[in-house]
Order: structure tokens, then sequence, then C-alpha cells
């Protein structure tokens, strides 16, 4: 098959077509003929050499898929053959077959095409399991979730206004603001014309947020938790910003504040399996009635992969970015 598989990490130029021997899968997965995959930040670290894969994972970048079952593992019923499947994995997704566990797929309903479908798993898994699960955003609350216009940043916007939550982005500039607005955020702030926290205080009448979702890391993480309310949650995703941060601690006791945060590649097949069956019940109902798509900004042929990664590493992008084989 033809796959993205660089030898040695750089720039996006590594990012060339090779053959691979088409994976076959293990007793509880299946093999995927990929018609598209999405392209996430993760797989440009990776490909700096910033981000190795798990033990186990193919070095193929691509954390998610769509397309048909082609073929299932010993402990996978035979029926799933020939049926459109969209699927969150530890890699492999930039290529022509894919082999994904079972309990990680989501059946592609009508209300998608493939490439909305393959830009789905990794954004939702993430949004669900750190603004949903970690920091406990309900209906009412207030959250703010910086990098408003990315894959991550315009999911939470969906699910927000799907479940009643009233959401606070960041963007870089007035065109992204706009952008945002468009898409249903309650408030968007460019951070390069104002300061957020100031605006957070504003928005909010001086009360804060119940939840920040934040991708930034270093000296965010203080300005973000100035942003909470009382019994607050902060939430970190990634570190883009920086890995260190000084935090104020009586300042956190005071508030009673919550810090957490979470990775979702390196977690276990029984975990993913486990989100993959709470979104089946809670969030894909919308997905099944058109009420949830993903915000799509361009799509590449799989050999263009290196300029997909250009496109993302200039943030230009609203949503999210897809190759297809």
């Amino acid at each position: 098959m033809t796959a993205i598989d660089p030898d040695a990490p750089g720039g996006p130029e590594v990012l060339v077509p090779v053959t691979r021997p088409v994976p076959q899968p293990a007793a509880d997965e299946v093999l995927i003929r990929v018609a598209a995959a999405g392209v996430n930040r993760p797989d440009v670290l990776q490909r700096k050499g910033g981000y190795a894969p798990p033990p186990g994972a193919s070095s193929i970048p691509g954390l998610e898929i769509a397309g048909e079952v082609v073929a299932v593992g010993a402990d996978v019923p035979s029926e799933l053959i020939g049926q459109p499947m969209c699927a969150l994995v530890a890699g492999g997704g930039y290529a022509e077959y894919c082999v994904a566990p079972f309990g990680q797929c989501l059946p592609v309903p009508d209300a998608l095409t493939m490439a909305e479908a393959a830009a789905l798993p990794e954004t939702l898994f993430t949004v669900w399991t750190n603004l949903f699960e970690r920091g406990f955003a309900s209906e009412g609350d207030t959250v703010l979730v910086h990098g408003g216009t990315s894959g991550i940043g315009t999911m939470a916007i969906s699910l927000c206004t799907i479940f009643g939550i009233d959401i606070i982005v960041t963007a870089g500039s007035a065109e992204k603001v706009a952008a945002a607005n468009a898409l249903g955020a309650t408030h968007a702030i460019d951070y390069n014309a104002e300061d957020f926290v100031a605006r957070v205080k504003e928005i909010t009448a001086g009360k804060g947020v119940d939840v920040v979702l934040d991708m930034v890391g270093g000296d965010y993480v203080p300005r973000n938790l100035a942003c909470l309310a009382e019994d607050g949650r902060h939430v970190s995703i990634a570190v883009q910003g920086g890995m260190m941060a000084t935090i104020p601690i009586f300042d956190i006791m005071r508030r009673r504040l919550t810090l957490t945060g979470s990775t979702l590649r390196n977690r276990d097949t029984a975990f993913k399996t486990l989100v993959a069956d709470e979104l089946a019940h809670t969030v894909w109902p919308h997905v099944e009635a058109g009420r949830l798509k993903p915000v799509m900004d361009r799509s590449f042929p799989l050999a263009e992969a290196a300029d997909a990664h250009r496109r993302m590493e200039a943030g230009d992008h609203v949503g999210k970015i897809v190759l297809f084989p």
C-alpha cells in the first residue's frame, strides 16, 4: 500500500509517499480501507521528532480515519465487512489501509461524508474526555477555550451549542474572531488585540468561567486561573506555549480551583472503548441527525501531505484538514 512514513524527523518535505505492507488486524481489530484521514497537531509534532508513537503503534502518522471495513480479526463479527466506519487510532492513518481496535470505531451515518467522518474522532474524543469528563462542563456553565478556530476549538463550540453551555473562545485575528462567532461561539476574543483575562471578567460580570480548556500552557496558565470562577476547573491538553508554569498556590486553595489535564494517544484500548461507548450514546445521535458535523477547512491528496502540514503550521486554517488516498 501507499503510505506516508518518514525515515527520519524533519520539515514537511519528509512527508513523501512510500510503499509499506498492508497491516493485518489482530483478534480485536478491523482493517479499514482508508477513504480519508484527519490531520492533527500531534502529527506535526511526530514529524518533527517530538511525539513518538506509543509502544506497538504504527510509525505511520495519523490518529483518525474513515473508510470501509475490508477484514476483521478473529474476535470481531464478520458482518462488519463492507460497513463504513470511522475510528480513533494510535497511528497509521496516513495510508491506504489502517487497522483499528473495533472498540474505537463508530459507524459512519448517512449525514456525514467520509471526509467529515475522518475529521471527527480525534477532536471529539479529546474534547469530550477533557471538557466534559475531566472539566465537568454541563448545561448552564460558561467555559473558556483557547484556539477557537482550531479543530479542538470548533468541536468545542459545536458540542457546547448542543449541550447548552456558553463558550468564550480566543483567536488570533479579527477574521478568526468573526469565523468563531459565525460558528456559534457565545463570545470570541482577539488575543492579539485584547487582554483575554480582562475581557472574560467583563463578559462574566466579574464571576469568571467554570472551566478553561487550555492547549497553550506556559505563561497562559496563571492567566487562565485568573479567569476561573470559584470552584473552577482548569484542563490542560497541550503545551504549545511552554511546559512549565508558575501558579498561585494560595489562590488555588482560597478559590478551591482544580487543575487537571490529560493526553489521549497513550491511553489503552479499554479506556478509549469506554469513551467510544459514551459517545455512541450521548453524542452520536446528534451526528446521525445532522446536528453535529466537524468544521472542514481543506482536503489534500495523501501525496500532498507536506502541503497539509504546511497549512496547519501556518495557522491559517479554520477547522479540520483532511487527507485522502
